[in-house]
């Protein structure tokens, strides 16, 4: 996609289509159905036109933290997320961080207050979030026991395990992300561009 694409539709005056473009940028593959969930940074003022955005969709969203006037805001298909985190590896990795026996809003509530904590420390963000992201568990915990470091290759995560399988997985979310781009370019809303 060509930069001035980009800058112009990242610039934008009219903060709605700034934010469609941004979904569709940063939340593609996930639109596209290849992830379970996705996470942006958006304005907080522009949270209230989440409902007319996604409104009638099978697409709900969790505030996960906010601060100076941004927020941190993870979106989600409530059935899809529920099967994923219930798989047993995911499971197991999330009950090591205290999220065992929880219901999927006592998950998200437990995340932000985790988010909130970690950024109030300065550390980023708790490492559990790439199991909420689909990142795969193999990877999430290479990622915590190297401390960030030593990955095979980063692109969409760092990749601790199948590097094969993690080239091809972001080849796939880079043709989403083309995909949704151009769709949405092209005068489509985000309802069009979701499958």
């Amino acid at each position: 996609m060509p930069k001035e694409v980009l800058s112009y539709y990242l610039k934008n005056r009219n903060q709605r289509v700034r934010l469609g473009f941004q979904i569709a940028l940063q939340c593609a593959p996930f639109l596209k159905g290849l992830k379970v969930s996705c996470v942006i940074t958006m304005d907080e003022e522009l949270c209230g036109t989440l409902p007319e955005l996604f409104g009638g969709m099978n697409i709900s969203w969790h505030m996960l933290s906010v601060s100076d006037g941004k927020c941190l805001v993870l979106f989600y298909r409530p059935g899809q997320m529920e099967r994923y985190l219930s798989g047993a590896e995911v499971h197991s990795l999330l009950r090591e961080y205290g999220y065992g026996g929880m219901e999927l809003n006592e998950m998200f509530v437990r995340l932000s207050e985790r988010v909130r904590d970690c950024s109030g420390k300065r550390m980023g963000f708790p490492h559990e979030i790439g199991a909420f992201l689909g990142y795969p568990v193999e990877d999430v915990r290479g990622f915590i026991e190297n401390e960030g470091r030593k990955y095979l290759m980063i692109g969409y995560w760092k990749v601790y395990s199948d590097l094969a399988w993690a080239r091809m997985t972001f080849k796939e979310y880079d043709r989403a992300k083309n995909c949704a781009v151009n769709e949405f370019l092209t005068g489509k809303s985000i309802r069009e561009i979701a499958l």
